[in-house]
């Protein structure tokens, strides 16, 4: 398909055909639809269960017959290999979804489409008995014309079918997940009727430029005008093309514009605008700030469609091994989702579809957590997800479900190209991720070259494909996985990993420190628990080794807050590290891994190590460069009243220097300040400022914590801590200092 250059009014002759058109008019389905299910591809003779739509089948009532297999709860957690995706516990079926919705008679006149933004795994649409089409596509809109379906001034059935993910073809664009154990299907994103005139807008995608002070406006303009029939009938259309930008706070006009284009009938054609934009605000995370693009398709008859994008102007940028914001130098602080994995939680009901639970989960925490980014993991999310980010300032690490090897290479194409189409206004959206953990030459120098064509706006990852591999690697995304005694061989050293030590130096850091492309770390701590605070199936070694086995859950959580506190510190001390996302955020309870949550997930209650993440992720901070004592048996006891020598590592996220104090504190294990001392530093942007530091130690031996507190003018206490041991003595009592009330 060619991109159409813009026409004046007289470069090709108007459209004869008549039609009526208008405005475009959409009717919402969301909400309860029949439903039930079959073994075979034949439509149930009753339905006898309702589902809310959107979501997935777990939430039909009655429930389905494999409901327990889908969503199940351990009491005990034991260590575990990943399950084969084509060996299932439970019998696949299709899904069927019913409607019944009056299509009033004044939209006879219009062309009738059905949107489904979201839906896994196949899915089928039939109207009024009519077959409308079938679609592999799971994370992108499946559409179908429906106009010769319809009925207008009566009711009208939709039946959606909806396979299993067994069945998903080979060539579809959908990855397995190896630390999932049940993909479950259903409708689970918004699904809408629209009517518009003959000529209508099919994607609209708008670019934004801050350096160059414009947006490109890209378009795929469908025509559903009848194909040519004969050679002397007229096989394209001439169209005025309106766009107007506003802010979508105040509703203020920036600028407009207008154009002629012609659109060949019965096709879909690419139309490309430039708009230059004077005065604008940035859109950043501290100011979100909006614009809402409208675009107008008349013909001689009117209103053919119209069209309304929300985006933002920012530009999102990679130079050398660092990423920039909108011209300036920006690290990312932040984390993972791994939504998919969520949907098969018993605990998700219905709550990845809940507004004001998404909007405290993307924005009420990491706004207190000091995250400006957070990666959505083998798999995207409902598209109001992405709204609730623009509008709120938290930038996207957009990355599709491709772990496991799937899909053919030109699948691949249209499903990844449909992806930038559809989710490319959204300014969140600052990263698309198109692999995790894997290879794949086509989608690396091939497939990203030509959609950094399409959106030119944004920076591509391509999982571990690295320099040598691609011809354009902007970013790289190492996971330094430290401590997993998981992948130690029986009888190997398990006491390697010198846990708070900031200068420690493996071979992934040292490959970090090489690289030439920014190094986005978005995994690492192998540490997880369940809620109940009970290891995941991949930590169950972890914490025995550590803490033995039996261990209380509030052992568990203690060990891991601080583990994943010094771990954030040791990769955030690197000034090599363009980014660093904790891994993860949320996830399936029940799972290989875990989030950090506690209790029922509705109820969003932190964990510990949330509560100590607000101070690993402070953009300015002092962290403590020693081993820890406490867990890791590598260390000795120090000598009572023995001169410990250290550095603090200070790090500034900010564009300009901080200035600031640190109080230094020892605790005993009652809680009590035995030492203390108080300096002032100045730490410089973008650089580690090591700050050496002697303290006396004290004469009694025992358990220590050592805190160093730095704040910035005006700014509130940031926290470091190291647990040390003084003397030798058969065991050490240690004092756990609360975050909160520090």
């Amino acid at each position: 398909m060619k991109y159409l250059l813009f026409y004046m009014l007289y470069c090709l002759p108007f459209l004869a055909y008549s039609a009526n058109d208008g405005e475009r008019t959409v009717i919402n389905l969301n909400g309860t639809w029949q439903f039930d299910q079959t073994l075979n591809a034949f439509p149930p003779v009753k339905f006898t269960r309702t589902i809310s739509v959107p979501g997935l089948i777990h939430l039909a009532e009655p429930k389905i017959e494999d409901y327990d297999k889908f969503l199940k709860r351990n009491d005990n957690v034991e260590a575990k290999d990943r399950r084969q995706m084509n060996d299932p516990d439970y019998t696949p079926k299709y899904s069927w979804y019913r409607k019944s919705i009056f299509i009033s008679k004044d939209l006879e006149s219009k062309e009738g489409m059905i949107t489904i933004k979201k839906s896994q795994y196949v899915t089928q649409v039939y109207v009024n008995g009519m077959d409308m089409g079938v679609s592999m596509a799971c994370y992108t809109p499946v559409e179908f014309l429906i106009t010769k379906a319809l009925k207008f001034g009566v009711e009208n059935e939709i039946l959606i079918k909806v396979g299993d993910r067994i069945w998903l073809p080979s060539e579809a664009a959908g990855g397995t997940d190896t630390e999932k154990d049940h993909y479950i299907p259903g409708i689970w994103d918004d699904v809408l009727l629209s009517f518009t005139g003959k000529l209508r807008v099919n994607r609209l995608l708008v670019l934004p430029s801050v350096a160059n002070k414009k947006i490109t406006i890209k378009a795929q303009i469908r025509s559903l005008f009848p194909a040519q029939n004969y050679h002397d009938n007229a096989n394209s259309d001439s169209t005025t093309w309106d766009i107007s930008i506003v802010e979508k706070k105040t509703g203020k006009v920036v600028t407009s514009i207008s154009r002629r284009f012609s659109a060949k009938r019965d096709n879909l054609s690419e139309v490309i605008m430039d708009i230059p934009m004077k005065d604008f605000t940035n859109w950043s995370p501290d100011n979100p700030f909006l614009y809402l693009a409208k675009a107008t398709l008349k013909t001689d008859k009117g209103i053919s469609d119209e069209a309304v994008k929300q985006f933002g102007m920012r530009d999102f940028t990679r130079k050398g091994k660092f990423f920039y914001l909108n011209g300036e130098k920006i690290i990312l602080r932040g984390t993972n989702v791994t939504l998919q994995r969520f949907f098969e939680d018993p605990d998700c009901g219905n709550l990845v579809w809940d507004k004001e639970w998404v909007k405290k989960l993307l924005v009420d925490y990491p706004k207190g957590l000091n995250w400006n980014m957070m990666r959505i993991c083998v798999g995207i999310a409902p598209d109001f997800w992405y709204d609730i980010a623009d509008e709120n300032g938290l930038m996207f690490q957009n990355e599709w479900l491709y772990w496991s090897n799937h899909g053919w290479d030109e699948q691949i194409r249209k499903e990844y190209t449909d992806w930038v189409w559809t989710d490319g206004n959204h300014p969140s959206i600052t990263i698309w991720d198109a692999i995790n953990e894997n290879w794949d030459n086509f989608i690396g120098n091939t497939l990203i070259p030509d959609l950094k064509k399409l959106d030119p706006t944004r920076v591509w990852d391509a999982g571990y494909m690295s320099g040598d591999q691609m011809t354009q690697d902007e970013m790289d995304e190492p996971h330094p996985y430290q401590g997993v005694i998981y992948w130690l061989p029986p009888g190997a050293n398990r006491d390697i990993y010198p846990l708070g030590n900031l200068d420690f130096n493996p071979s992934i850091m040292q490959e970090i420190k090489n690289a030439s492309s920014a190094q986005l770390v978005n995994e690492y701590g192998w540490i997880w628990l369940w809620r109940n605070g009970l290891p995941s199936k991949l930590t169950v070694e972890v914490y025995e080794h550590y803490l033995g086995k039996n261990s209380t859950p509030d052992q568990n959580w203690e060990l891991q807050a601080y583990w994943m506190q010094l771990e954030t510190e040791w990769l955030r001390s690197e000034s090599n590290i363009a980014g660093v996302l904790a891994f993860c955020y949320l996830a399936n309870n029940y799972g290989y891994t875990g989030d950090w949550f506690a209790g029922n997930i509705r109820d969003l209650k932190p964990s510990l190590t949330l509560d100590w993440f607000q101070h690993a992720f402070a953009p300015v901070a002092t962290f403590i460069n020693l081993t820890d004592e406490r867990y890791v048996r590598m260390t000795k006891a120090h000598d009572p009243g023995s001169n410990l020598l250290f550095n603090l590592a200070g790090i500034n996220n900010q564009n300009q220097p901080s200035n600031g104090s640190v109080k230094l504190s020892l605790l005993d294990s009652k809680g009590k300040s035995v030492t203390q001392q108080n300096f002032r530093v100045k730490l410089e942007s973008f650089v580690r400022t090591d700050i050496p530091v002697s303290v006396v130690l004290p004469s009694e031996a025992g358990g220590y914590l050592l805190v160093a507190e730095f704040t910035a003018e005006n700014g509130s206490p940031v926290i470091s801590r190291r647990f040390i041991k003084v003397g030798d003595l058969a065991e050490y009592s240690f004092y756990n200092l609360n975050p909160n009330t520090k």
